[in-house]
């Protein structure tokens, strides 16, 4: 049996620990997002610039981080990847690719750029700031009493739908043009 023979389907389920191990390393939320941008295969070397790129902030990186960022991919990363199931790395061709499994890994995945908040976070701070605003309708404090229980349940709502609306048509953009 082969190494080939060997690596996990597609259609097999990764461990939610297995996902958990690969996402808590930014080297390997970075190599599998600019995978999934390139939209074919990528060389090692091209995916150390990227990679050396984002964590120094510099183009090009210096070259002591890129090939820091580079050995770090070839001897520990891209194999655990490959062996995951989630990538196609061929060592001998130092060509990469994402394969079908790296979906059940990207459902994971939120990028959010650096000074942004995270839908999660949105979505919390929609929620607590509802009920902190029922709390003082229901206590009479401020101008919230006003406008009545009613108003402002229908106004949060209102408030959660449209937000998880826009979030479904950011999500579905994504998935249609892959950016």
């Amino acid at each position: 049996m082969t190494a080939q023979d060997q690596r996990p389907d597609a259609e097999d389920e990764l461990d939610p620990g297995e996902i958990h191990n690969v996402l808590r390393n930014d080297r390997r939320r970075h190599a599998i997002q600019h995978l999934r941008d390139a939209d074919g295969p990528l060389s090692v070397d091209t995916l150390a610039e990227h990679i050396a790129s984002v964590e120094t902030g510099e183009e090009p990186p210096p070259r002591d981080v890129r090939k820091s960022v580079y050995v770090s991919l070839h001897q520990t990363h891209l194999p655990k990847l490959d062996d995951l199931g989630i990538v196609d790395y061929d060592q001998r061709e130092q060509e990469l690719e994402l394969r079908d499994r790296a979906e059940q890994v990207e459902v994971y995945m939120e990028v959010v750029s650096e000074g942004d908040i995270s839908w999660a976070t949105f979505y919390l701070g929609v929620s607590l700031l509802g009920a902190l605003t029922l709390l003082a309708v229901k206590f009479d404090l401020l101008f919230a009493s006003s406008f009545g229980v009613e108003f402002w349940a229908w106004y949060f709502l209102v408030l959660v739908g449209l937000s998880a609306s826009y979030h479904w048509y950011l999500d579905r953009k994504q998935q249609i043009f892959g950016s």
